[in-house]
């Protein structure tokens, strides 16, 4: 998930020292853009299964610039959701990408069949969630539901990870 690291860096960076690129930021093309790109982030998950790290990471960093370039029109420019939340995404990020992914851990045979099992289950397919991402955007009244719904993403991607090195 390295786009979406350092696209969650640079907008904590832009946004703490105020810089004039968030001006640009917030042109309605970076909105349709991010919405593009999310969407052949799903369509990719959904048929290319072999490149399902590129398209987790392809399609939460769309969603971030779309997020941020939709949201930030309808709060306070100051407001800290635009610093804290990609902060967190960050945190979390690169959590999941140490301590999760590529690791050999040495799991006994119940738990990784009941991984798998979780893993196949329709509730949390990886487009579902994508979906449910998607959803979000579009509920700013309920501004923790999208790094909720981020979250369950990152989560996701890390047992997808898991299960694919076992």
């Amino acid at each position: 998930m390295f786009i979406f690291i350092a696209l969650s860096l640079a907008l904590c960076f832009l946004v703490q020292t105020s810089s004039p690129l968030l001006n640009i930021l917030d042109e309605p093309v970076f909105i349709y853009s991010g919405f593009a790109l999310a969407v052949s982030g799903i369509a990719g998950m959904m048929f290319k299964k072999k490149a399902a790290k590129l398209w987790h990471d392809v399609f939460a960093g769309s969603v971030l610039i779309a997020w941020f370039a939709y949201w930030r029109s309808l709060f306070n420019e100051d407001s800290p959701i635009f610093f804290f939340f990609p902060l967190y995404f960050v945190f979390v990020a690169a959590f999941i990408e140490l301590f999760f992914t590529d690791q050999d851990h040495k799991t006994d045979a119940l738990t990784l069949r009941q991984m798998q099992a979780l893993a196949k289950h329709n509730i949390v397919q990886p487009w579902v969630i994508m979906l449910g991402v998607l959803a979000s955007l579009g509920l700013p009244q309920h501004y923790l539901l999208y790094p909720v719904s981020v979250t369950l993403l990152l989560i996701r991607f890390a047992l997808s990870n898991y299960l694919e090195h076992q």
